[in-house]
């Protein structure tokens, strides 16, 4: 498996697409019982295939994602090649940007000294798609790149 097994609740709203799969193999809803029955081994690996496509659609398709912590944010552009980030770093520890209050906070600020903003980029390696895995991994959220686009105002994007 490359990605991870979708959870009970994803692959419960993805049950029409997994009827789709299990179909597109020629396998009936009967003989997919008996196969979670008997095998359930090879009901395993059918979900485990069924989680990597749906994770190689979802990820091919990404732009933009997003990882916030109290003090950081790191926003990345993911293009054909190489992925750009801006990081926004908050001095202040008191101040929690994950908190709506700390997030107004920067909003108001983010121009002073007590917040840094740094851009960079790095090529992306032969699998794309991995190394946007790695980020989900990590705590970053696929978004539509709102926040990105206005900071990338402020900073210079190699």
């Amino acid at each position: 498996m490359k990605y991870i097994r979708l959870s009970k609740e994803q692959l419960d709203e993805m049950h029409q697409e997994f009827i789709n799969f299990l179909a597109s193999q020629s396998i009936t809803a009967e003989e997919w019982d008996t196969i979670k029955k008997n095998q359930p081994e090879t009901a395993e690996q059918e979900l485990d295939v069924f989680s990597d496509l749906i994770w190689e659609g979802v990820l091919s398709k990404v732009e933009y994602l997003e990882h916030f912590s109290p003090q950081h944010m790191f926003l990345f552009k993911v293009g054909a090649l190489k992925i750009s980030m801006i990081s926004i770093e908050v001095e202040n520890k008191s101040i929690d940007i994950t908190t709506p209050q700390g997030y107004k906070w920067l909003q108001d600020n983010f121009m002073k000294d007590e917040v840094n903003l740094y851009s960079s980029s790095k090529l992306l390696s032969d699998d794309r798609n991995n190394d946007i895995f790695v980020l989900i991994r990590q705590g970053a959220n696929i978004t539509k790149g709102e926040l990105y686009r206005w900071f990338e105002k402020f900073v210079e994007v190699e």
